[in-house]
């Protein structure tokens, strides 16, 4: 690192600590103010920030790892966390979301299963699932800034994951949801320009010749293989079954799509959008500002497998990559919009969990205690609570691997059926939503006791076993007050099991046969969106690579979709009203 590259990245976090600042007095004026914005920010800015918030620095050092072991198959894993959920957002989910006119996603249990005991319980299920994924995410987050900080500062990693993730909570705790999204909206952009650089070192580097001489045959391939062999006995053995491990992330990615925003922090981007319009041109934009990501990551894979030799450690790879390969003043630009990528993630995750704790855990039951200003001061108090409990999750993981897996896979597998439920089937009731979301999450803390049980083993029982819990409960309970059911239906127009309710709604047969409305046609409109996003990712990853027929092909498939969804959906968005 030179002096240059330190200046840079010194100007880059008083550019962002400064925006806290400024934002300060205005966030402070209320709840809405600090966790939504006042839902006054433009669905371009709220794209932006929802999609950098998923550009993280440890998911992408996670990534080429991946690409480093598995070439382009590894494609099939980025399904567990639902990487096709643009598609979802754009097409139904967003507008979805943003009809709902809550602040949390867990107020939106209230919402769908009423104000009575059950609603309650399944309001307070919600957040302390999300509370403690949050927290998961945390120390997810703390495992990979220490890895990628400790390459170029000559300290432990734990020492420099507290030092960056504290200056990143003191601007959260000044200015809420503005200063998350206005310092996004510049971490985008820093970031697109360090991602196409990074790509662009990395395809003048590779020349076809050295493709064709270094990399692995069959790196460049999508199919999957049902058995990799020489991953027996490794490190990687979990991966052996690849083809029963693609079946579960598959599965785990529609589900999880389905299920409405996944990350906690997603749900409440499209909350603060303006209208259901916006809202759904926000899911569209979403996957837009990931697509160099892509090529980024295969860009420096390709560079750790080609031109670096005994990289011990996979999750290592990117920022060994950097150090070695970009000149004096470039590493600082590259290496700030890094830092924006894990700030932006790690500010929106500890402010959407704040969220939670205050608007769920505190405020329902002692809202005569608390005046707005006081409550965003418990606000500021969570933060600050949250990060140091996952800060100490984080010393507990061994690996960026090890808490990821966990948190998609084993926790997730435990919400995930309630979170489908919720949305597609009236009979669901806040009894049996509570019931599957806390018998899910304590057999994925079973499951920490059998570390190295494949995915594939662990995540069909932790989901079946919650889905059992969840229609049981609900169907052994009174359902939910016919008026809330109506008043949701009207509201939200969810497609699904609401056969019942449809009938008891009063609604015209007009506005249940509206285009933007009609079931058949979101689901088309998702189907066509995961076509897009697939050729959008896969066009920059394949042209770092220099296999240029492979992109054209995907990056043709992709426009041709686009095209489409003009007339299938951009021409069927509901009105601003």
């Amino acid at each position: 690192m030179g002096l240059s590259d330190f200046v840079i990245i010194a100007l880059y976090f008083i550019i962002v600590i400064g925006l806290g600042f400024w934002y300060q007095k205005r966030a402070s004026q209320n709840l809405e103010s600090f966790f939504l914005g006042g839902k006054s920010m433009h669905w371009l800015a709220l794209a932006m920030s929802g999609s950098v918030s998923t550009f993280d620095i440890t998911g992408t050092m996670w990534i080429v790892s991946l690409l480093f072991i598995f070439g382009m198959k590894s494609m099939w894993i980025h399904w567990m966390w639902g990487f096709m959920m643009g598609a979802f957002f754009m097409a139904y989910m967003g507008k979805w979301v943003r009809k709902s006119n809550v602040m949390t996603a867990a107020e939106w249990m209230v919402t769908r299963f009423g104000t009575d005991a059950g609603g309650k319980t399944a309001r307070t299920a919600y957040a302390l699932m999300a509370v403690v994924t949050l927290i998961s995410f945390i120390g997810y987050a703390f495992q990979g800034i220490g890895k990628f900080a400790a390459v170029y500062i000559p300290l432990p990693p734990s020492t420099c994951a507290v030092l960056i993730i504290g200056i990143t909570t003191f601007y959260v705790l000044l200015g809420g949801l503005y200063s998350v999204v206005i310092t996004q909206v510049i971490q985008t952009l820093i970031l697109t320009f360090a991602s196409i650089l990074i790509a662009g070192v990395a395809y003048f580097k590779l020349s076809p010749d050295i493709i064709s001489e270094k990399i692995p045959a069959g790196w460049a391939s999508l199919v999957p293989q049902w058995r990799l062999t020489e991953l027996s006995g490794t490190e990687h053995a979990g991966y052996e079954l690849f083809g029963a491990l693609v079946i579960v992330w598959v599965l785990k990615g529609l589900f999880l799509n389905a299920g409405g925003p996944a990350q906690m922090y997603d749900f409440q981007f499209f909350l603060a959008s303006r209208n259901p319009r916006d809202a759904a041109k926000l899911g569209a934009a979403w996957s837009f500002f990931l697509i160099v990501r892509w090529g980024m990551t295969a860009g420096i894979a390709l560079l750790a497998i080609a031109g670096i030799a005994n990289i011990s450690d996979p999750e290592q790879a990117m920022p060994i990559v950097l150090r070695e390969f970009l000149p004096v003043g470039v590493r600082g630009i590259v290496i700030a919009g890094l830092l924006a990528a894990f700030m932006s993630t790690f500010s929106a995750t500890i402010n959407s969990a704040a969220s939670f704790v205050v608007r769920d855990l505190i405020q329902p039951y002692f809202k005569h205690h608390f005046t707005e200003k006081q409550l965003v001061a418990c606000s500021r108090l969570s933060v600050i609570a949250v990060v140091i409990i996952g800060i100490a999750v984080g010393y507990q993981a061994q690996s960026i691997a090890q808490i990821w897996n966990w948190i998609m896979m084993a926790l997730g597998a435990g919400v995930i059926m309630p979170n489908v439920l919720r949305w597609y089937w009236w009979r669901m009731t806040g009894w049996g939503y509570a019931a599957g979301t806390f018998g899910g999450i304590i057999l994925s803390l079973v499951a920490l006791f059998y570390p190295d049980a494949p995915m594939y083993a662990v995540f069909p029982p932790i989901c079946i076993g919650s889905l059992i819990a969840s229609i049981a409960i609900s169907l052994l309970t009174h359902p939910v007050n016919e008026q809330v059911l109506v008043t949701f239906f009207k509201t939200i127009r969810p497609f699904g099991l609401w056969q019942p309710v449809r009938e008891r709604s009063g609604l015209p047969a007009s506005e249940l046969l509206k285009k933007s409305e009609k079931p058949a046609l979101a689901i088309l409109n998702t189907l066509l969106g995961m076509i897009a996003v697939t050729g959008y990712y896969l066009f920059p990853m394949y042209l770092t690579g220099h296999w240029h027929k492979y992109a054209l092909i995907c990056l043709a498939t992709a426009i041709a979709t686009t095209v489409i969804l003009v007339f299938t959906w951009y021409r069927n968005l509901p009105s601003t009203d």
